[in-house]
């Protein structure tokens, strides 16, 4: 196999909360601004902190997982994307070296995997020489991380820069930036991470301010060079030839409908979809085509709406019992319930496909990666087939009516904790579920859907 000279940087944490989804943005707008053309990356399954990454770079961010897709298919994603780019910022998960069970899609794994220095973002606020301290211990945990230096964050003075510099200095570890404290700097959040970009209205606005802030604050030269310093990676086995359309495929996407990975739409494309995006919200119906993808995001933030245009309600319900076939994930498998119960305790008529309903909680209720085994054939395949994805919500379903017809779509087992349970609704063409997808680590489940699309549509398979 080739080997290709690919700049790249990896940008972690000791730990959630330590600024690296602000950094990144900010590194990613100030590059922009310099004429650099910096390609995000996500590692770990976010649907959120990708949004900010392209409003600050201008280009798809892509997500890197170990757990959703294989190692040489994350190559892969990883430099066809590149193609075009000059360098790769990439955004690590939780701490460093947290990750699945066995530290699958780490930070650190993934660093190791694509040979790339990692930038460690110190949250320093209430710490002086300890911070160094800090940075050390995770420097000697894995040496085969090559923690190459640090960002300072949150600094409330020169002097407490001085201070943390110095004893830094001491153990030879380099500083690349030291950002102070700055309010206007903090992006809005609420019970899933950030506010997505979709509803942000002040979310450009937001990004330019961070990107001066950090592109004042951190030496971007110094970055760039060290991302050019990492040794050349290997090329993998590439994708294979997008086939010839078979189906029209409608894919939900507005503010309450957004979590999708560009690669994982890619990989349906390739095995012969065209994608038509619509609106839940905005449109009258259902566009002309031949299959429907409703994806996760924020229904119950959007119920009231969901609920009022009655006219998209109606056209999509009229879609289901036509057997158009449905495949909806987290939020769109809420949206196709008889009922949705906000967080104020307000309930609101969803789409009634599937007979169940579902009730926001106040605490999340489950998070992390999961097997998924499917209970029945299904658009996506047959009976006993193995997914791997992902949950993560604050709603749970409530239990079926006694005597419902509620046809279990999946036996899932956490990855932490095995222990199986009944998981989603799958009935002739309709199947939805907390699962998150990637198709790139699950092309056999897009070839299915899509083939299922092209037989409704009767254009033969």
């Amino acid at each position: 196999m080739s080997a290709r000279e690919i700049p790249r940087v990896v940008i972690a944490a000791p730990m959630s909360g330590s600024g690296k989804t602000t950094v990144v943005t900010g590194l990613l707008a100030a590059m922009r601004a310099r004429g650099v053309k910096a390609q995000s990356y996500k590692i770990g399954p976010d649907y959120i902190d990708p949004g900010y990454h392209s409003l600050a770079s201008g280009r798809p961010a892509h997500n890197l997982d170990t757990w959703l897709v294989s190692k040489e298919r994350l190559a892969d994603i990883f430099i066809s994307t590149m193609a075009d780019a000059d360098v790769a910022v990439i955004e690590g998960v939780m701490g460093l070296y947290d990750g699945g069970k066995n530290g699958v899609s780490s930070t650190a794994e993934i660093a190791k995997l694509l040979k790339a220095p990692v930038l460690l973002v110190v949250n320093a606020k209430s710490m002086g020489e300890s911070a160094a301290a800090l940075v050390m211990g995770f420097k000697q945990y894995d040496p085969e991380v090559n923690l190459a230096g640090v960002i300072l964050n949150r600094l409330g003075s020169d002097t407490h820069r001085t201070m943390i510099e110095e004893a830094l200095g001491r153990l030879d570890i380099p500083v690349f930036g030291a950002i102070k404290r700055n309010d206007a700097m903090t992006m809005p959040e609420r019970h899933l991470g950030l506010v997505p970009v979709e509803e942000n209205a002040r979310e450009r606005e937001t990004v330019e301010e961070i990107g001066r802030v950090v592109g004042a604050s951190v030496d971007i030269g110094r970055i760039v060079e060290l991302a050019k310093s990492a040794s050349p990676i290997e090329e993998g086995r590439g994708f294979s030839e997008t086939e010839q359309i078979k189906a029209r495929i409608a894919v939900a996407r507005d503010e309450a409908f957004s979590f999708y990975y560009p690669e994982s739409l890619a990989v349906l494309r390739q095995k012969g979809a065209e994608i038509v995006f619509f609106s839940p919200l905005h449109d009258k119906e259902l566009p002309d085509t031949d299959g429907l993808i409703l994806g996760g995001g924020f229904p119950e933030m959007f119920a009231k709406e969901l609920y009022e245009n009655e006219s998209m309600r109606s056209s999509i319900k009229a879609a289901a019992e036509k057997g158009m076939p449905i495949y909806a994930e987290c939020g769109g498998f809420m949206y196709l319930m008889r009922r949705v119960t906000d967080f104020d305790g307000n309930a609101f008529p969803m789409l009634g496909v599937i007979p169940g309903e579902v009730v926001m909680n106040k605490k999340l209720q489950t998070v992390g990666y999961v097997s998924a085994e499917m209970e029945r054939d299904t658009v996506l395949g047959t009976k006993g087939t193995v997914l791997r994805g992902h949950e993560f919500h604050f709603s749970s379903e409530c239990e079926p009516e006694a005597g419902a017809d509620y046809p279990r779509a999946f036996t899932f087992r956490k990855t932490r904790n095995p222990v199986p349970y009944a998981a989603g609704y799958a009935k002739g063409n309709i199947l939805g579920s907390y699962l998150h997808l990637h198709f790139a680590g699950a092309e056999d489940a897009a070839a299915s859907f899509v083939t299922a699309c092209q037989k409704y549509a009767g254009k033969g398979a």
